[in-house]
């Protein structure tokens, strides 16, 4: 009797062992912060360092976190940046993700180049990103845009828009990058106003809104009524210029960059934004790691694929047939038709 208890028992404690195990293996978790109960959500880690305009540039790099944030708020990725205060940041920064283990680490801007270059060939294993700067290497994805494509749109608001003929451009530092902005937007304002002079000045830095601020106020005493700013940070100082002598009851206007930038400085002084969808580039890119589809390699987003183009609420201020003129030569460069300058030529010149 004691035999047949104890076989009894050993067959009891069997059967719930094997139960437990069925239930483990049909169990579906749920990862912290997916938001979602009962399924198994792979959370991603992404890592982004900015150059030294900072995250909160209003302009790229701050696009480039929003895009990392959605994707923490959708329960995929963890999320952290570091902020770049000098060159020399750009390798320990990059470096601090790859060591950490996280599974996508970006460098957001031109000037990060050659440290993801370097941190991408001493660990061929990790997987980064950049933008607006191509790497050559298998475990890089590079992504840039055909700035001078959308640039050349806000240039034929300006050229159309302006009152004195005298508009300016302000840029960070004289960089391929930025060098496309610059020519496809003298390019768009020849083409509605050949008779228009475009002043530009590169101010050398991206971090310094006095810089920008100075810049601006030469080009308004000078007679400029539009400014267009590719500048980062340092366009701040473009906006905050503009502010104050609109506030005077002077008529100027800037055309913001990158983002709707209206959002942040308000209609009585954004004529419009060249948007560059960096946000959609960065999600984009970041969603491949997660889906397990990531592939080194250049991506270059145009006018054509809705990379580039001006903001949606460019109707506030600007009149329904100049935007119907903007939508012609939009028409004109996604067919080929016109094929925009992008100062490649001038600066080998």
């Amino acid at each position: 009797m004691k035999k047949l208890f104890n076989l009894s028992l050993v067959m009891v404690l069997a059967l719930s062992v094997v139960l437990a195990g069925c239930g483990k293996n049909e169990e579906k978790t749920t990862t912290e912060g997916s938001g979602t109960t009962g399924e198994t959500t792979k959370v991603v880690k992404l890592g982004m360092v900015t150059d030294v305009g900072g995250v909160n540039d209003k302009s790229f790099n701050q696009s480039a976190w929003e895009a990392l944030q959605a994707l923490k708020t959708e329960g995929t990725a963890e999320v952290q940046y570091l902020q770049s205060k000098s060159p020399d940041n750009y390798i320990p920064n990059l470096n601090k993700f790859v060591k950490d283990s996280y599974d996508l680490t970006w460098g957001i801007g031109f000037d990060l180049g050659d440290a993801v270059k370097e941190v991408a060939d001493k660990n061929p294993d990790a997987k980064l990103a950049i933008i607006d700067g191509v790497v050559d290497a298998p475990n890089v994805k590079s992504v840039t845009f055909a700035e001078h494509e959308g640039s050349f749109l806000v240039g034929v608001v300006a050229g159309l828009m302006t009152t004195s003929d005298k508009i300016g451009f302000v840029g960070g530092s004289k960089i391929p990058v930025i060098v496309r902005f610059a020519a496809g937007f003298e390019a768009g304002v020849k083409a509605v106003n050949p008779d228009a002079k475009v002043t530009i000045n590169y101010t050398g830095a991206f971090d310094k809104p006095d810089q920008g601020k100075a810049a601006a106020a030469t080009m308004y005493n000078d007679g400029v009524d539009i400014i267009f700013h590719a500048a980062g940070a340092t366009g701040t100082g473009v906006f905050n210029e503009a502010t104050a002598r609109v506030k005077a009851g002077e008529k100027v206007w800037v055309i913001g960059v990158d983002k709707d930038q209206s959002i942040e400085f308000g209609d009585e002084v954004t004529l419009t934004s060249m948007v560059k969808r960096v946000d959609q580039a960065v999600k984009k890119v970041s969603q491949e790691v997660i889906d397990g589809t990531f592939k080194g390699g250049i991506e270059t987003l145009t006018l054509k694929d809705d990379g580039v183009g001006i903001a949606d609420t460019s109707s506030k201020n600007v009149p329904a047939d100049i935007l119907a003129k903007v939508e012609e030569y939009k028409a004109k460069i996604v067919s080929g038709e016109i094929i925009v300058p992008d100062g490649e030529e001038e600066e080998k010149k």
